[in-house]
């Protein structure tokens, strides 16, 4: 989704780590991490994702090259580092290749604070920035004092607690597709949340959530904009997706 729909966001997050003195390679020939295929049940095709994606990231790693892969997106690197040990069996070469490229694999918030100490520099917001901890980030990664630490960083911003910040915003990834109707309803439920925070943007670590209250927010008529934590930090918020106008009527509720 970054890289066909927020562009911005991967050019914020590889910005970011050039700052902090990283040498950020971008592999031509990767794709989806597979998670959709898998969430939807079909475990084959995920696996041969996976496999592709182990073909891609794992050779750098075999000649020391590569210190870190990093992903914008904390549902995509709970994927890697906890999904794909599980889709191929104990005699599988794929599982240990699978495995070392886990133990690489970082959230970018999380390697910005822990690993390389990112200092936001002259990133400004002026208003009011709240805070949604993504499932997948918070549950299965345990992400969540790195994202707050940078955005209370950002010079002129107000962070503002968001009422029951920890609930699941409805997107979910296909199930905002199978149960549209609950994932809407969870989606406003949040929306709502937002409004009552007073926060002029929602910071977070996934553009499917981000979508997902976006959308929630350009037909129900709330102000609060969702934007990915990378663009705050790099200044430029956009989180619009790339030539495509928000709130689009070809598309339901649930993104």
């Amino acid at each position: 989704m970054v890289d066909t729909l927020y562009p911005g966001v991967g050019l914020a997050a590889a910005s970011l780590l050039r700052r902090s003195g990283a040498d950020v390679v971008f592999p031509d020939g990767q794709t989806c991490c597979g998670q959709p295929a898998l969430n939807a049940g079909y475990r084959n095709d995920a696996r041969r994702v996976a496999r592709h994606f182990v073909d891609i990231f794992h050779p750098p790693l075999d000649d020391g090259t590569i210190d870190a892969i990093v992903a914008p997106s904390g549902s995509c690197v709970a994927m890697v580092k906890h999904q794909y040990p599980r889709l191929f069996e104990d005699d599988d070469p794929y599982r240990r290749r699978a495995i070392e490229i886990g133990d690489v694999t970082y959230e970018l918030t999380q390697y910005l604070a822990d690993y390389l100490g990112f200092a936001p520099g002259d990133a400004r917001y002026a208003g009011k920035i709240t805070y949604h901890p993504c499932c997948h980030l918070l549950r299965e990664l345990g992400i969540d004092a790195q994202p707050r630490q940078l955005l209370a960083k950002i010079q002129d911003a107000e962070l503002v607690e968001l009422p029951d910040a920890e609930e699941c915003c409805g997107f979910g990834g296909v199930f905002a597709i199978k149960n549209a109707e609950i994932s809407t309803a969870m989606g406003r439920r949040k929306a709502k949340n937002l409004a009552a925070s007073g926060a002029d943007v929602v910071a977070l670590c996934d553009v499917s959530c981000m979508t997902h209250l976006n959308g929630i927010r350009a037909r129900d008529g709330y102000s609060c904009r969702a934007v990915h934590v990378a663009e705050l930090l790099a200044g430029s918020p956009e989180s619009e997706p790339a030539d495509q106008e928000p709130a689009d009527e070809e598309y339901p509720d649930a993104g």
